[in-house]
């Protein structure tokens, strides 16, 4: 039985890194990557990934093995999907950030991860530099490598660009395999819903163990054709970005979720398998203990001075699955706020997925006999509404 022991020579570390190497000799030639017009083979996404890994290196950003973060705030687009390898395999740690975010939130983030480098897509880069305008006077801010898209006009000047990169890359660059598979792979952030955003680091082994899982758990076969609309920046497209390497899969990018773009592309690459948030949420508002909507929301609410008591809970809808609804009291002044005007004033303090969509106004809000606000009544006139007709756009 000893002799069952690991040894380092005949033992490697887990790291979903190696997925891209098996990927680029057993399916080679098969499609990786679809976007646009644009296609490339899972060799040609190796080799681009061993070249980016290789520039990031060359920049000097990451000092430390394991301890430089590298941010990426970019759509579901083919630079989202390789640096999800590439960031990693020059050894520095990975942090996705939502698109969607207010330029405080992504300022407080790349704070507090001490981002040394920032891959932004061309349609982010005005969030990043207002983010970067909030810095302390003593923080340093990262560097920013921008990422252009052919179909949408980007700044022709930038110092540094995602395809520069890629081309004064190694082909051949040995890329910085983990010294262990519990050394951390990738930082994700909370929302920041119901708090200020809280980083949760996962090591190398955690994330190979999770993408086998997730795999195993919704059944993929080898090389299935995976339309992109659940966006990477959450959780990592909640591993499928390494899974489907594993798989040799065909990624059919999408840089936004329009129903009649994702209805040809499925007709057009016989797609067989898309996942979305809405089914996050609809899972989430089943379960006893998911509590997404909470306590920052109305704390905004209160600082209206036209507002005497506030309550936010869930409201059905058909397209997020759920989303805030506002409950309020207004005090006796005649200076009365219109429901889009407190959608606005919340607006300008918060991230936009956090605003109320609906405004329901009334004299007083239920309470219990000891004055705490009864929200399991609110909850049910908000289901009782139902889903706005239109979808909701945050």
């Amino acid at each position: 039985m000893e002799e069952l022991k690991a040894r380092p020579v005949k033992s490697s570390s887990l790291t979903p890194l190696g997925f891209l190497e098996r990927a680029a000799t057993v399916y080679g030639d098969c499609p990786s990557i679809v976007y646009n017009n644009t296609t490339y083979t899972w060799s040609q996404t190796h080799r681009r990934c061993l070249q980016l890994a290789s520039s990031i290196v060359s920049l000097r950003i990451v000092i430390k093995r394991g301890h430089d973060v590298v941010s990426v705030v970019a759509p579901n687009i083919p630079a989202m999907y390789e640096l999800q390898f590439a960031v990693p395999m020059s050894g520095a740690i990975l942090n996705n950030i939502n698109t969607r975010l207010d330029a405080r939130t992504v300022s407080t983030l790349l704070i507090h991860s001490e981002s040394k480098l920032v891959f932004v897509d061309c349609l982010s880069l005005p969030l990043i530099i207002e983010a970067i305008s909030l810095f302390p006077q003593h923080v340093n801010p990262p560097r920013l490598v921008l990422i252009t898209d052919d179909e949408i006009s980007s700044t022709d000047d930038f110092p540094d660009t995602y395809e520069g990169l890629v081309e004064k890359g190694d082909p051949n660059f040995k890329w910085v395999r983990p010294e262990n598979e519990w050394d951390p792979m990738i930082l994700n952030y909370t929302s920041g819903t119901t708090s200020a955003p809280k980083g949760v680091v996962h090591s190398h082994r955690g994330t190979t163990i999770a993408a086998l899982d997730a795999l195993i758990d919704w059944s993929v076969p080898k090389q299935p054709v995976y339309l992109w609309t659940l966006p990477m920046f959450h959780s990592n497209g909640w591993c499928f970005s390494w899974g489907m390497a594993a798989m040799g899969a065909t990624n059919i990018c999408l840089r936004r979720f329009d129903a009649t773009i994702v209805y040809r592309l499925i007709e057009k690459h016989g797609v067989t398998h898309m996942c979305g948030a809405p089914v996050v949420l609809n899972m989430l508002s089943n379960s006893p203990t998911a509590k997404p909507l909470k306590n920052p929301v109305e704390s905004v609410l209160y600082t209206h001075p036209e507002i005497n008591e506030a309550a936010v809970v869930a409201r059905p809808d058909e397209y997020w699955g759920e989303t805030p609804c506002a409950f309020v009291s207004l005090k006796g002044s005649s200076n009365k706020p219109s429901e889009n005007e407190i959608m606005e004033f919340c607006r300008a303090r918060l991230a936009h997925y956090m605003v109320p969509k609906t405004v329901v106004f009334k004299d007083e809000l239920p309470k219990t006999s000891t004055g705490k606000i009864q929200k399991f009544e609110l909850r049910q006139i908000a289901k009782a509404m139902g889903s706005p007709k239109a979808p909701s756009r945050m």
